[in-house]
């Protein structure tokens, strides 16, 4: 019988690894400033971080080009990546509960959601990239007899990669494990709240056998890490994770620089369609509060719009808010806990300033709306649904990032694909119902990266996942990354 872990305890034993990570080597910011690192568990300061700027940006870039032209990992054949990489992917499930543990104090998530989602998820994703490395074939092209054309792909170079604090180690394997598996050399910036996990992966990563240079973690600021990569006239491509406004920028500093490649995945506001014919609603209820509740509304897929067939609206709302019952604020290191905090104190005045607007606004406020679990310390916002929301409201426009669910009456099929596709964004999309032709029409018509039907949250490693429209390009997961980490070479032989 496997024995409870106290994560509090555990806790209290944990060493924080608080220092830029360049060239295979533990260094303070060049000129020693560094920021706090503070738990939304309880408002207690866990760390000072190294704040990197331009200058330690400049230092990766070096180690990281320095590495990646030395070919150790570059040249390397296909099969050696391959088994570092395994290697890595095993050291991280070897030390799961304590990168689950660093991932709850520092962006509030529950433990059990940290330790068996989020940190197996990341071996995954380490695991299947190492073993696609050396199955991708390269091609060649029809050509006339007196003629060979080969198209090969090779790695870009120096790969950064900027991520966010929801999902921090996830989101950066999503990126780095395929940037590394195709001999790129990486440079990662975790957000600020979020950039524990980062450092401590660099160290396993390093362990398992990435040669010095080849992994690099530069904790920072957005305005001061995170511009200096985008900027960095050394850097061959950016890969970001973050919202739409940022996005834009990096775009900016592409064009600005060097004409990096730039890969976006942004912001969304997801619509989750429920139609009357749908055979169980109560699943669909369970979808649509935890497609909104989960991780705390802080994902960017998030189901935070529910429309609903009017002929069900009342009944199916109010299911919802039964489900929404089970999503209570507690404590992130208890393992019953089912919804931790807000990441800091920012993130939960920007989500309660929503909700004031969505009061003033019009919409009716049916549950929820309060900050709660005061006297912690920490950032809690309990479950909240607004009802009667019109599409153009700031709330059901807006990305809120946050527990806040705004329910949507829709009369047929062509006005639910409206308001549907009523937005900025097009990141996901689902559908309840079990009519087979309405639900692949209605995918059809969505402009969404990703149409789950019959669900919220569907597919793995093996599916692609990116955005239409303002959610950004490009897509992480799937054979399809590895686009955004490599160049095609055409080499034209003339025979004879």
């Amino acid at each position: 019988m496997a024995v409870a872990i106290d994560w509090r305890a555990e806790a209290g034993k944990l060493a924080f690894r608080d220092k830029a990570f360049i060239g295979g080597k533990f260094m303070d910011a060049a000129d020693g400033k560094t920021f706090e690192c503070t738990s939304p568990v309880d408002g207690k300061v866990l760390a000072k971080v190294a704040a990197c700027d331009k200058e330690d940006v400049d230092r990766a870039v070096k180690a990281a080009r320095a590495a990646f032209n030395a070919g150790k990992w570059s040249d390397a054949a296909p099969k050696a990546r391959k088994r570092t990489l395994q290697k890595f992917a095993d050291l991280i499930a070897k030390h799961a509960d304590e990168l689950a543990l660093l991932e709850t104090l520092d962006m509030g998530k529950p433990i059990t959601f940290a330790k068996n989602v989020d940190v197996n998820a990341v071996v995954e994703t380490v695991r299947w990239y190492a073993e696609a490395v050396d199955k991708i074939y390269d091609e060649i092209a029809p050509t006339p007899k007196d003629s060979l054309a080969m198209i090969t792909r090779e790695p870009l170079g120096v790969v950064a990669a900027v991520v966010p604090w929801n999902f921090p180690l996830l989101m950066a394997a999503w990126k780095f494990a395929p940037a590394l598996a195709a001999g790129n050399s990486v440079i990662l910036k975790p957000a600020e709240q979020s950039p524990l996990s980062a450092l401590r992966a660099a160290e396993l990563a390093a362990e398992a056998g990435i040669p010095e240079g080849v992994f690099n973690v530069v904790p920072g600021f957005g305005e001061t890490a995170g511009q200096a990569l985008g900027r960095h006239m050394d850097v061959d491509a950016i890969a970001f994770t973050g919202s739409t406004e940022v996005g834009k920028f990096f775009l900016r500093y592409s064009g600005e620089s060097n004409m990096k490649y730039v890969s976006l995945e942004c912001g969304g506001k997801t619509p989750n369609i429920v139609f009357a014919d749908s055979a169980n609603l109560d699943a669909a209820a369970v979808g649509a509060a935890s497609g909104i509740f989960f991780n705390s509304g802080q994902v960017c897929v998030a189901s935070s719009r529910l429309l609903v067939e009017e002929t069900i609206h009342d009944a199916f709302v109010e299911k919802v808010k039964q489900m929404a019952a089970g999503f209570t604020p507690g404590d992130p290191l208890d393992p019953k806990t089912m919804m931790g905090s807000m990441v800091d104190k920012g993130q939960l005045d920007r989500v309660m300033g929503y909700i004031e607007k969505g009061k003033k606004g019009g919409a009716a406020l049916t549950l929820g709306g309060n900050q709660v679990r005061q006297n912690s310390g920490g950032y809690y916002i309990e479950p909240t649904i607004f009802d009667k929301v019109a599409n153009d409201m700031t709330i059901a426009q807006e990305e809120i990032f946050g527990p806040v669910l705004s329910t949507i009456t829709f009369k047929d099929t062509d006005e639910a694909v409206k308001i549907a596709n009523d937005t900025i964004y097009g990141l996901q999309a689902c559908l309840w119902t079990n009519n087979l032709t309405k639900a692949h029409s209605v995918a059809r018509r969505l402009r969404a990266g990703t149409v789950n039907i019959n669900n919220t949250d569907g597919g793995g490693i093996e599916v692609p996942f990116g955005g239409y429209k303002q959610s950004g390009f490009g897509r992480d997961k799937s054979l399809h990354a590895f686009d955004k980490y490599t160049q095609l070479k055409t080499t034209y032989i003339k025979l004879g």
